[in-house]
């Protein structure tokens, strides 16, 4: 009876880590990361939860139509560790300027969020951008 609860113990781990392992990604898998939009638009909602955080970005396009963004960020403990609260984060209303990578497949109006800057300068760098080659920027753009 031991070993059977030991080897049901087994399997059911091993089973656990597989699911587990195939519902992470690589952001270059979902992303292109060759290309980087760089949108304006006026921040609608924040999803703050695991495994990632998204921001919705309400952005205008040119015919007037407004377009709502879901950019795809870094998981919750990652932006905590970083300084970056839930409330910062959020400033829903506030026009921001974001830097993505669009989504690989085509999806329509999703990205994976490189750079969020407010209009006071400071922003939030969340990721390198491969197609800057200016180099990295420390601070605020001011």
């Amino acid at each position: 009876m031991r070993y059977q609860l030991t080897i049901t113990t087994c399997v059911a781990s091993l089973l656990a880590l597989q699911s587990a392992s195939h519902a992470h990604h690589s952001i270059a898998g979902q992303f292109d990361t060759t290309r980087t939009l760089h949108l304006t638009g006026t921040v609608s909602r924040v999803d703050w939860v695991n495994p990632h955080s998204y921001l919705y970005l309400d952005v205008a396009e040119a015919s007037g139509a407004v377009t709502t963004w879901k950019l795809e960020s870094l998981p919750v403990a990652m932006l905590r560790k970083a300084g970056i609260t839930k409330t910062a984060f959020m400033s829903t209303g506030v026009t921001v300027k974001a830097d993505v990578h669009p989504a690989r497949d085509g999806s329509a109006h999703w990205g994976f969020l490189l750079r969020l800057t407010y209009p006071d300068g400071r922003y939030f760098q969340f990721s390198r951008d491969p197609n800057d080659k200016s180099g990295p920027t420390v601070g605020t753009t001011k």
